[in-house]
């Protein structure tokens, strides 16, 4: 008998015959093989002719007689028969099996010594090669390669260097187990399974489609699938098989039938919605038991997930959900709370939560008291989920929450809300007052909001969340404010006044780091948002140095000092409405006009006019300049002229002048402290914005503008500070387009007083179409605009000026 493996190892197809010439240890005999098949006979029978075939190749040759209509012949002589009796050789058929025997006995124990570290990849190769036809020719031989203790030894030649090994064992593997329960525990046995694992991560193709269609067959036992999930990204790289356009038809199809099989374990499913397989997850939260929908429900709520699998799952069991949290125990509905707080965190998957009722049970169990009443841990959740809701930009308006059809924005509703923030922790306080804050987003449903505070008398005790130590709290307090600040923004005046504490809280928070956060956006917002002519507030802000810290905010940003973000736009425009509020004040504060000029303030607005993209910035600059303009001629100093020296010659002597005075305001004047528009290049700047795309932007230039051309000034060399600015032109043109109201009112205004210029009057009277636009103007303005149109018509000989003739007749 011979010890190993006779001939080269060649890896193509082999027939029974071929096999046995080349893997058998004793002789093969012709008498041992079928002359129809050409392969050892299992059942030899006998013809009356003794000549011995495989049953069932006889058979069908006999049958191929009849069909044909002939008797039937031998196949071998061709003569015919007189029977087609079959008659069993029990003596070579036990011959055949003892001479099977002897030979598989040997070959397996040469496959035993070959499958070892060492061998060469032929007889290796040679090894499984035989193991294979065993396992393929009986199914009995699987049980006698475990019995013989090769299957551990086919395993570790998954880690042989040899990539021909290595392909030729997985496949081995997968004909040793396949339908063979006891084989596949076997092959679970040690580390085999992660070592097949990790094939699926293999550079080469084939070997990731041998290791998924092992694994395939290894999850076909139940026992096994806990066992393959176990394996450290296993369903991970099954799922990403399945997903994937570089894999063949087949290893996709084998690795979504592999995880089709490893669903019926529960643990395998969570770990494949981590890892973006939701479905099965889903199915069981729809169709499982009860302990198992809990149990799904309470993963869900652990997931992080995209927000598309957010819409998905509210579409899928969103309705479940907020069945278990409307009907279900304390233990269910906490599950359901926590799964629905994670989904409704997207705006769109919110909006699927609406769609299928999640509001009323919702609403009803954070007012419900008594018995059934949440746990304040629950309530904090269910708070936050109302508060996803409310954000998802859905029209709270149409939606009904209560018995009697009310919506969340419904008086009693929000009386509620107002109520239940005043005697919960600040937990639930911060989640309630994030509802609030999105119900006055929008300023239709902010209305019945601030009706509701206003009959309730909440404001007070909203403010006083401003000096919470809880940061998220005083945060989320301040926003609300701001939502409220431009329909009741007396009323936080009137509060805010009386104390510095909800004040310096304010200024705390916008003075926290050098960075521009949503909160301190918010914060300097609320401030702007105030009453701007309220006195006694602005004199707070003196004393509590909110226009300090403005001025320096300014400053750093100028500097890029500043972390820039999202909320640099609204935090900057806080923070020049705010210095804005000095501006109303300076006839009546003195400590404001100082402070004004003290920092400079009208220079911060002169540079806050180049801010383009920021218009409410230009906006409220241009306005604050106007403020001060109208201030230029109180703080301007005219200096008593010098006394006339001693002349004999008194006739020919000249009166004293004084040199460096403005020509407006006849006094000496800056833009520091006397707030002149002619210094600080103001006036080049206001022009810059009279063709500026937003109409707000131009009527708060062209008003600031119009301060030069005031009676209590020089208009005439008003005047001519706007031509060197090349002032004029614009101003007609704003006239000429008409493009609000107010526009055409303060156009039409500065537009007479610049006409007074002879020079310029002579010029503009043959321009008709400036001509047209004060017809206009006289025509359908108010009687004001009418009035000083017909004075502008008149300079330019359009009316008769009849008060010279009248002068004439006098």
């Amino acid at each position: 008998m011979a010890g190993s493996w006779d001939g080269s190892y060649d890896q193509g197809s082999q027939s029974e015959e071929s096999f046995h010439e080349k893997f058998h240890l004793e002789p093969i005999y012709e008498a041992f093989v079928c002359p129809l098949t050409k392969q050892l006979m299992k059942d030899p029978v006998t013809l009356e002719n003794g000549k011995t075939f495989e049953r069932r190749a006889i058979e069908n040759w006999f049958k191929e007689c009849r069909d044909s209509g002939r008797r039937p012949i031998c196949p071998l002589t061709l003569k015919e028969l007189s029977t087609a009796e079959l008659n069993p050789s029990i003596a070579l058929r036990n011959t055949i099996e003892e001479w099977t025997a002897r030979n598989e006995a040997a070959q397996l124990d040469i496959a035993h010594r070959s499958l070892v570290p060492g061998s060469s990849e032929s007889n290796i190769l040679q090894a499984l090669d035989c193991i294979q036809h065993m396992c393929l020719k009986s199914r009995s031989n699987k049980h006698v390669v475990r019995n013989a203790d090769l299957i551990p030894k086919i395993a570790d030649m998954l880690k042989n260097s040899s990539r021909r090994v290595r392909f030729k064992t997985l496949e081995t593997l997968r004909i040793v187990v396949e339908d063979d329960t006891d084989n596949k525990a076997v092959v679970a046995e040690g580390d085999t399974i992660r070592t097949i694992v990790k094939f699926l991560s293999n550079d080469v193709s084939q070997e990731r489609e041998k290791a998924v269609s092992l694994l395939y067959e290894l999850s076909k036992s139940e026992s096994l699938c806990e066992k393959i999930g176990a394996v450290p990204g296993a369903i991970l790289l099954l799922v990403g098989m399945t997903s994937s356009h570089s894999e063949n038809v087949l290893a996709v199809e084998r690795a979504e039938k592999t995880l089709e099989n490893l669903e019926k374990c529960e643990k395998n499913v969570l770990q494949m919605a981590e890892n973006g397989r939701l479905q099965p997850l889903l199915t069981l939260l729809l169709e499982g038991s009860p302990e198992t929908q809990l149990s799904m429900a309470s993963y869900l709520g652990d997931l992080v997930l995209s927000n598309d699998v957010k819409v998905l799952v509210a579409r899928k069991v969103g309705s479940s959900l907020v069945d278990i949290m409307r009907s279900g125990t304390k233990q269910a509905r906490e599950v359901a709370l926590k799964a629905l707080n994670q989904i409704s965190s997207y705006e769109a998957s919110a909006r699927a939560l609406i769609e299928v009722g999640i509001l009323p049970p919702l609403v009803g169990d954070l007012f419900t008291v008594g018995a059934n009443q949440l746990s304040m841990k629950l309530k904090e959740v269910s708070a936050n989920v109302l508060a996803n809701i409310v954000s998802s930009g859905a029209n709270m308006e149409s939606i009904p929450v209560g018995p009697r059809n009310q919506t969340l924005v419904s008086e009693d509703i929000v009386h509620k809300l107002l109520h239940l923030i005043s005697n919960t922790g600040p937990a639930i306080e911060c989640k309630l007052l994030q509802v609030l804050v999105g119900l006055t987003s929008s300023s239709s449903t902010a209305l019945s909001v601030v009706a509701a505070v206003k009959s309730s008398g909440a404001a007070i005790s909203l403010i006083q969340f401003i000096e919470a130590p809880q940061r998220d709290l005083r945060v989320t307090s301040i926003k609300l404010l701001h939502n409220l600040s431009p329909y009741m923004g007396q009323e936080l005046a009137d509060a805010l006044r009386g104390s510095a504490g909800q004040l310096g809280s304010l200024i705390k928070v916008i003075e926290e780091d050098d960075g521009t956060s949503e909160d301190q956006a918010a914060a300097i917002s609320l401030l702007a948002d105030l009453p701007e002519r309220d006195l006694g507030l602005t004199r707070r802000f003196l004393e509590v140095g909110a226009f300090n810290l403005a001025v320096q905010r300014v400053h750093k940003i100028r500097h890029g000092e500043t972390r820039g973000s999202r909320f640099v736009a609204p935090y900057i425009e806080g923070l020049t409405r705010v210095l804005a509020r000095l501006t109303y004040v300076l006839a009546d504060e003195r400590e404001a006009t100082t402070f004004a000029q003290e920092h400079h303030i009208a220079m911060i607005f002169v540079d806050h006019l180049r801010m383009n993209g920021l218009d409410n910035v230009q906006m409220v600059s241009a306005s604050a300049l106007e403020n001060l303009s109208r201030e230029s001629k109180r703080l301007t100093v005219v200096p008593d002229p010098p006394e006339p020296g001693f002349c004999l010659f008194s006739c020919f002597s000249k009166s004293p002048t004084i040199t460096g005075l403005c020509p407006v305001h006849h006094g000496m004047c800056s833009l520091k402290e006397t707030f002149c528009l002619l210094e600080g290049k103001a006036v080049g700047k206001l022009v810059g914005c009279l063709d500026h795309e937003n109409v707000k932007v131009v009527e708060a230039a062209l008003a600031a503008l119009c301060t030069l051309l005031d009676d209590e000034v020089d208009i005439e060399q008003g005047v001519n500070v706007l031509c060197e600015a090349d002032g004029i032109k614009p101003i007609l043109e704003i006239l000429l387009e008409n493009r609000s109201e107010v526009l055409r009112q303060r156009s039409v205004w500065a537009v007479e007083r610049i006409l007074r210029s002879e020079d310029i009057a002579f010029e503009v009277s043959g321009n008709q179409n400036v001509g047209t636009a004060l017809v206009e103007a006289y025509r359908h303005g108010d009687y004001r605009t009418k009035q000083v149109a017909e004075w502008a018509l008149k300079r330019i000989d359009k009316l008769p000026n009849f008060s010279g003739i009248f002068q004439k007749m006098g």
